[in-house]
């Protein structure tokens, strides 16, 4: 006999032998036993689950011997001929290519015969849904009132394709993507019998890649016995279908959750030269941090995928991440997995996904900053164990590898209040140039206008609130015109020279301003002045931020007016009217006015008669 593989050659004979579908299973037998069997049933589930598997198996246990019956043998002649698709009493038929109404038609002469040596005939259509309309209205009067030894058992994988005049005349079965673990066994029982050794890590790989489907694992380990021979190990299921191994995967999520992200890209650099699928990479992790989020809010309902060697650090580095961090890190995968669902360059938006992902972690969200303005401290956030500067914007100075702390506040004069906008900023500078003194070698740091009491020296340090609020009024005394439209803003965070700054959703001057050129150049210079660090401005939008308030512009100072021209003081006909009377030496006669030449025109354009009093 020639060589059959796996997937047929075991595939389930009876309705023990179907693996993960025990709610379809049960209810066909009971229908059975209890003689309650319906005239159509409908198969719906995705590819590889046992919904053809489960139509042969029933059709056996209808037409065996003595049927109908569940403990039927599979061995007997009727039964073989089912499973070998010669059976005259069970007609298959591929909706793909038989999908016309004369097929349809051909089809409703053909059940009007009696089967041949079980009870019943059976017509069993695969992928119903490829039938035309037209087809399925030919077979709606023969599906709803069949022959008594008829029966229909349907087939899809779309089943929202059909007619709902079919589905409602149909017993429907939703089989369901077979486990993993389930899987995993399965396969290491195929490989028992075969003499072939199987490790239980590579039995769930493969299982992770068949994604619930027992046809696809069976035919992904025939592929790897003939690659590997007697012996398959996880890492040959790695290097033949590009998956990642749980062990990187867990290595990943690690990196991630402690901020690590130069060890995270370069290991993303190892799997995309290796030929690893950066999509399936990303699919993993999400799975991976799918996992741990559970595990931290249910650990009752967590599962264990993960390897033991890398659970004790995954859950020190769980215990200090918060709940609402964990599931931002999920909001941004999902982003970045969309964005590669229909990008070309995967990697790039894998790698940005992951950048994101990590900053993330290091964000203050609202109730942060509502517990600091309250005096509890911010809850901890992983520190980087390696430099992160090494991947940041390019010119930024590297950062230290150990944590600074915090200087005091410096002094910096109080400002003024801000009720109401000056209708001149100009003496306001000149209020603040008389306060600095002159410096002889050096030009200011802030152009013309160096800040005040700002140390000579700075140290490299991170931006405190009160370094923010410094900056921003050293930039509305440089460029007081540019920065007028700076509105309230909020400091969030400083993560190694990237500046969060929250501003309210409406106040959509205050953000284009702040992304202008000009200011951006000024906030960079003033830091630099405080802190001896370059940094990048990045804008979120918080609700809590004050919104804009509408200010009415100052009115311009007053102007010497002259004095009112005589036009103002009377209406405009008035000085024709109150012109003196022409002499009367220069009065046109009465013959004259009559006989002037543009009374003439008026007249002949007007059709008009003078009458004369």
């Amino acid at each position: 006999m020639s060589y059959q593989v796996f997937a047929r050659k075991y595939r389930p004979r009876t309705f023990k032998d179907v693996l993960g579908q025990d709610h379809v299973v049960r209810t066909l037998c009971n229908a059975i036993e209890q003689k309650r069997l319906a005239h159509a049933y409908l198969f719906v589930g995705p590819r590889g689950t046992g919904k053809t598997s489960t139509a042969r198996i029933f059709a056996k246990a209808l037409n065996c011997t003595g049927g109908p019956s569940v403990d039927f043998d599979p061995d007997e002649d009727v039964c073989r001929e089912i499973a070998e698709g010669r059976s005259l009493d069970v007609l298959e038929i591929d909706g793909a290519s038989n999908r016309g109404i004369d097929n349809i038609r051909d089809l409703r002469d053909n059940v009007q015969f009696a089967p041949t040596r079980g009870q019943y005939r059976i017509i069993y259509i695969d992928e119903v849904h490829m039938l035309t309309k037209e087809s399925f209205n030919a077979l709606l009067k023969t599906l709803e009132e069949p022959p008594a030894h008829v029966m229909f058992i349907f087939a899809t994988t779309e089943p929202h394709k059909i007619l709902p005049t079919i589905l409602s005349r149909c017993q429907r079965f939703d089989l369901r993507p077979i486990p993993a673990d389930i899987i995993a066994r399965h396969l290491v029982n195929i490989a028992a019998n075969e003499g072939v050794t199987l490790s239980e890590a590579a039995a769930f790989a493969i299982a992770r890649v068949a994604d619930g489907g027992m046809r696809d694992a069976q035919s992904m380990l025939d592929q790897l016995v003939s690659f590997c021979g007697n012996s398959i190990t996880e890492q040959n299921v790695n290097d033949i279908f590009g998956v990642t191994s749980r062990d990187t995967v867990a290595r990943a999520l690690a990196y991630m959750l402690d901020r690590q992200l130069p060890s995270l890209l370069h290991l993303v650099h190892e799997l995309a030269e290796a030929g690893r699928d950066m999509g399936q990479l990303l699919s993993e992790l999400m799975g991976a941090v799918s996992e741990l989020l559970v595990s931290k809010v249910a650990p009752d309902e967590a599962t264990n995928s993960l390897p033991a060697e890398w659970r004790e650090t995954l859950s020190t580095l769980l215990a200090r991440t918060p709940t609402d961090k964990i599931i931002r890190l999920m909001e941004v995968l999902s982003t970045a997995e969309e964005h590669m669902r229909w990008s070309t360059n995967k990697r790039l938006h894998l790698e940005m996904g992951l950048i994101q992902a990590v900053h993330s972690l290091a964000e203050a969200n609202v109730s942060d900053i509502i517990r600091a303005l309250a005096g509890a401290p911010l809850p901890e956030t992983p520190i980087a164990t390696a430099p992160l500067p090494a991947v940041s914007m390019p010119g930024a100075p590297a950062a230290a590898t150990t944590p600074v702390p915090t200087p005091a506040p410096m002094p910096v004069p109080a400002p003024a209040p801000e009720p109401e906008p000056q209708p001149d900023p100009e003496p306001i500078i000149a209020a603040e140039a008389t306060t600095l003194e002159p410096i002889d070698d050096q030009p200011p740091l802030f152009g013309d206008m160096p800040a005040p009491d700002m140390p000579a020296e700075p140290t490299e340090r991170n931006l405190t609130p009160e370094d923010w609020d410094s900056i921003l009024e050293s930039v509305r005394s440089k460029a007081p015109l540019k920065a007028a439209m700076i509105g309230n803003t909020l400091f969030v965070s400083d993560d190694d020279g990237m500046v969060i700054i929250a501003h309210h959703p409406e106040d959509i001057n205050t953000r284009d301003a702040l992304l202008s050129e000009a200011i951006m150049d000024l906030v960079r210079e003033a830091a630099q002045a405080l802190c001896a660090r370059r940094i990048n401005l990045r804008l979120v939008t918080d609700g809590s931020v004050p919104p804009p308030v509408v200010e009415e512009m100052p009115p311009p100072p007053p102007m010497p007016v002259p004095a009112p021209k005589p036009v103002k003081k009377a209406p405009a006909p008035a000085p024709a009217e109150e012109k003196p009377a022409a002499p009367a030496s220069l009065r046109p006669t009465e013959e004259e006015f009559y006989n002037d030449p543009l009374i003439e025109l008026a007249l002949k354009e007007f059709h008009a008669t003078l009458i004369k009093n």
